[in-house]
């Protein structure tokens, strides 16, 4: 029973804030006081119709959908090449090293990037495809950990000898056998990665340029405006990330039985 009310109460403390996100994102003032009062859609028109917010949403995509596309081209092959590895001290290496990123602060990354890329010799700061590689470093780790521990469940391993022993070339038992077998891990994984790219502050705030500025970067500055065109705005950012989160949810349950179906 204690866990329960503790669950609850947990829950409560999750859902308070965004509650008055939504709240506040309808409420046509909010000023010193608890809840907003009247009622109006007009910050969500205000937000739809803000040039810099329509800019940064372009910007946002942009990055999220060529950071995902990299981490799939990158990714696929790296995380085939460290679950084939036959010695497991290299595999264990291998993945120290690609889950480095999740352990380096993005502001660190950041600050590298400030101080390698505004050299005359290099002076890409602020571009968008600076921002894009930044979000290639940060988000591949999450995609690697989701092929690979499916790659380990589904036993691939086995498949592939099989069709080895019926003649299959490697390049044949990868296109036919890993990428079908992996499809809804390489989703789920590529929908994290999305989720991922579109809500990051610390490093786009930093590299970005002001024509590239993402969704994160220009709400922040709303904040000191008006208090629902700030919260319509972060409900927006909000449902993306939500909507991201239960395609990843059913992609994850679509992964979990066709490993029950191959086992």
């Amino acid at each position: 029973m204690l866990s329960r009310w503790v669950t609850v109460a947990y829950l409560a403390y999750l859902a308070l804030p965004i509650a008055l996100l939504f709240t506040g994102s309808f409420g046509d003032l909010w000023l010193n006081t608890l809840l907003p009062t009247g009622f109006t859609f007009r910050w969500y028109q205000e937000v739809a119709a803000d040039p810099s917010f329509r800019r940064a949403f372009s910007a946002s995509l942009s990055v999220a959908l060529a950071t995902s596309a990299a981490c799939l081209a990158i990714g696929l092959p790296l995380a085939y090449a460290v679950y084939r590895t036959p010695n497991p001290k290299v595999r264990a290496a291998a993945r120290v090293l690609y889950q480095l990123p999740v352990a380096l602060p993005p502001l660190v990354l950041a600050f590298g990037f400030i101080l390698v890329f505004s050299s005359d010799t290099l002076p890409w700061l602020g571009s968008i495809w600076l921002l894009i590689a930044g979000h290639i470093v940060l988000c591949l780790p999450y995609f690697l950990q989701t092929v690979v521990a499916d790659m380990q469940r589904l036993g691939l391993r086995a498949l592939e000898d099989a069709a080895e022993s019926l003649g299959s070339s490697g390049p044949q038992r990868f296109l036919h056998i890993v990428v079908p077998a992996l499809r809804h891990s390489m989703l789920s994984g590529l929908i994290v990665v999305t989720a991922l790219s579109i809500g990051e502050f610390q490093f786009s705030n930093l590299v970005s340029g002001f024509l590239n500025r993402t969704y994160p970067v220009v709400l922040l500055q709303a904040f000191y405006g008006a208090t629902g065109f700030a919260c319509a705005a972060t409900v927006i950012l909000l449902l993306l990330a939500l909507v991201a989160s239960f395609s990843a949810a059913y992609s994850a349950r679509g992964a979990a039985r066709t490993s029950m179906a191959g086992s």
